[in-house]
């Protein structure tokens, strides 16, 4: 390789490192955890899938926790900014909790993300980002069932109880013992678990 080349290729490769910004990393980040799990996130092969050299990650991030932390706040704001826009917009319970067990066929990449955030549990950086999440997402449905006339407690247990019927399929699915999200099975399945939990 001459001279010329080499220093084509050094400029370019120094454009693309500029260009690309943290958000970019975070994003790339998400999809490696969820096809991954945590343990699956380093900067080697997150700068291979991204085309790009291990030395251009550290304009942004100072080590890999670095990322991971910044990755799943980012990822835990996306979270609750879905509760309150797209459900907390839904003004009848019924059809709010409907939603909430409609949306694990949808928004796939978030659903991956926290199946992968349960199993690194332990993880110092993961479990408070979890917890928060969690709380969120169970005081969601809490209330949703309080509107619909339960006492808190009786309400406290239903989200309980449909939040573990969120869990045991994404548990399935990662097990590959689920329906398709795309079939009719899966219709008739959720159908029949809304019915269990609101009916």
């Amino acid at each position: 390789m001459d001279q010329v080349t080499s220093m084509a290729k050094s400029a370019s490769a120094d454009v693309k490192r500029t260009k690309l910004s943290a958000d970019d990393w975070e994003r790339e980040a998400l999809v490696l955890i969820a096809d991954k799990g945590i343990q699956g996130l380093a900067v080697e092969p997150l700068a291979r899938r991204m085309g790009i050299t291990k030395g251009s990650f550290y304009w942004h991030f100072s080590n890999r926790d670095a990322l991971l932390e910044q990755t799943l706040a980012g990822w835990e704001k996306h979270d609750s900014r879905n509760l309150k826009t797209s459900l907390g917009s839904i003004d009848q319970p019924r059809e709010r909790l409907r939603d909430f067990f409609r949306r694990v066929g949808r928004e796939h990449l978030t659903h991956e993300v926290y199946r992968a955030l349960c199993a690194a549990a332990s993880n110092p950086i993961v479990s408070p980002v979890l917890k928060r999440v969690t709380d969120r997402r169970m005081s969601y449905l809490a209330t949703a069932y309080k509107e619909l006339g339960l006492d808190s407690r009786a309400a406290e247990n239903q989200a309980r109880l449909a939040y573990s019927a969120y869990l045991g399929f994404l548990q399935l699915q990662g097990q590959e013992q689920a329906p398709d999200v795309e079939s009719d099975t899966f219709e008739g399945y959720l159908e029949h678990v809304i019915q269990q939990l609101l009916d």
